[in-house]
C-alpha cells in the first residue's frame, strides 16, 4: 500500500493519502482546502487514480478540500451522514466500508468532539485514522458544534481503545510536530482517556480545559457544512491561464519545452546559467537574458512585472530555485522550465550558439 501524510501548517491539520499500489486507486482523508493543488499535484506525480476525500468530521478550525479535489480529480466525496452537511455523494454509516482497490476501510462512528465524528480503520487493522476523536496523548475538545465528553469517552474506550495493541493512531491534527501512536500507548499514557480513567474523570478534565474559541469557525463550518464547497467570494485562485503549466509536489510551476516554444514570444525567458554555461556547448534559447541565480536578488528589477518569467538552467535544478526566489520578490507569474536545456535540446527545440 501507499501511504504519505501530508501537513497543513496554518492549522497544523494531517491529511492522509493512501492507495492500492496495484491498482492505483487512492483514497484522501481530511484534505485541506488551501493544499488541495499540492494534493493534486502528489496525487498525479505518483499515478494514483483518487476515487474518494473522507472527512472524519465537519471541521472548525479549516476548510476541507472536498469540493475542490472533486472538481479537479473527480473524487466522491464521503462524510458521516450524523454530520448534518450536504453535497456529499456518500452519506457514512457506521460499519460500513470504503474501498480503494482490494484495500478499504471500516468506518467506525465516534461521536463526542462532534455528533458526526468517525474513525477510519484499515482492513487488517494495522492502522485506523482518529480524525479529533483521539489525539497523541490527548484528544478533541467537547465544549462546542455538539461535543459531548462522556460519548467522545465511550467512542474512544469502545471503538479505538479496542484496536489491538500494535494498532497505529493517526490523528487529524497535532500541535506538537507528533505524527502517530499507537493503541498501546494510549492505553497506558493518554492522560485523560489512558490507564484507569472513568468516565467522570475525563468529563471533569474536559469541562475545565479553558480553550479559546476556534479563530476560523465562523467560515469553516458553513463551509465545510457543504463539503468544502464556496461562496463567490471565497471562490478558489484560478490556474495560471498564460501557459499550459503543471504545478508540482515541490510547490514550483513548470512549464514543458514545447509550451514555451508557442508561448515564447509573449515571456521572459530567464537563463540562471553560469555566463561560460550560457556561451557554452548547450547553448541557449532565442530571446533568453541572462542573469545568473546568484546575481538574480539584486538583478530581478531590470524585469517586467506585467509579463510572466520563465526560469531556465542546465536540468532544470536551479532554475527551480530561482523560480521560488522572484516569487518571493513578488512576481505572480513564474514558471520554471522542465528539465532545462537538457531536455530543451533532446526534445530537438532550436537553440543559439550550441557546439556540437
Amino acid at each position: 500500500m501507499i501511504y504519505r501524510q501530508l501537513f497543513d501548517p496554518q492549522s497544523s491539520t494531517y491529511s492522509y493519502l493512501l492507495a492500492d499500489a496495484a491498482t492505483r486507486e487512492a483514497v484522501l482523508i481530511d484534505p485541506v482546502f488551501e493544499q488541495a493543488r499540492r494534493d493534486e499535484a502528489l496525487i498525479r506525480e505518483l499515478g494514483l487514480a483518487l476515487v474518494a476525500t473522507i472527512d472524519t468530521h465537519v471541521h472548525a478550525d479549516h476548510v476541507t478540500g472536498a469540493w475542490l479535489l472533486k472538481q479537479r480529480l473527480g473524487s466522491a466525496i464521503a462524510i458521516s451522514a450524523a454530520s448534518g452537511a450536504t453535497g456529499a455523494d456518500r452519506s457514512l454509516a457506521h460499519g460500513d466500508r470504503i474501498a480503494f482497490g482490494a484495500r478499504s476501510l471500516e468506518v467506525r462512528a465516534t461521536p463526542g468532539h462532534t455528533s458526526g465524528c468517525i474513525t477510519l480503520v484499515l482492513d487488517d487493522e494495522s492502522a485506523a485514522f482518529t480524525g479529533d476523536c483521539l489525539l497523541i496523548r490527548g484528544s478533541g475538545r467537547t465544549d462546542f458544534q455538539q461535543g459531548d465528553p462522556r460519548a467522545m469517552y465511550r467512542s474512544v474506550r469502545s471503538q479505538i481503545l479496542t484496536l489491538p495493541s500494535a494498532c497505529l493512531l493517526y490523528p487529524a491534527h497535532d500541535y506538537r510536530g507528533l505524527t502517530v501512536t499507537s493503541v498501546a500507548e494510549e492505553r497506558t499514557f493518554n492522560p485523560r482517556l489512558g490507564g484507569e480513567a472513568a468516565e467522570s474523570d475525563f468529563v471533569g478534565y474536559m469541562k475545565n480545559l479553558g480553550l479559546p474559541h476556534p479563530k476560523l469557525i465562523d467560515i469553516a463550518l458553513p463551509a465545510n457544512l457543504a463539503c468544502g464547497r464556496p461562496s463567490d467570494e471565497h471562490a478558489p485562485r484560478a490556474d495560471p491561464a498564460w501557459a499550459p503549466l503543471t504545478y508540482t509536489f515541490a510547490g514550483i510551476y513548470e512549464i514543458q519545452p514545447q509550451a514555451l516554444e508557442e508561448h515564447a514570444s509573449a515571456v521572459q525567458i530567464v537563463d540562471v546559467r553560469e555566463k561560460d554555461e550560457f556561451e557554452g556547448p548547450h547553448g541557449r534559447i532565442h530571446g533568453a537574458r541572462w542573469i545568473a541565480i546568484g546575481d538574480l536578488a539584486t538583478h530581478s528589477s531590470e524585469l517586467a512585472r506585467d509579463r510572466p518569467v520563465v526560469t531556465v538552467c542546465r536540468a532544470g535544478v536551479r532554475s527551480a530555485q530561482a523560480s521560488v526566489m522572484l516569487q518571493k520578490q513578488g512576481f505572480t507569474e513564474v514558471a520554471n522550465l522542465a528539465g532545462g536545456m537538457l531536455r530543451w535540446r533532446a526534445e530537438g527545440h532550436p537553440v543559439e550558439g550550441a557546439r556540437a
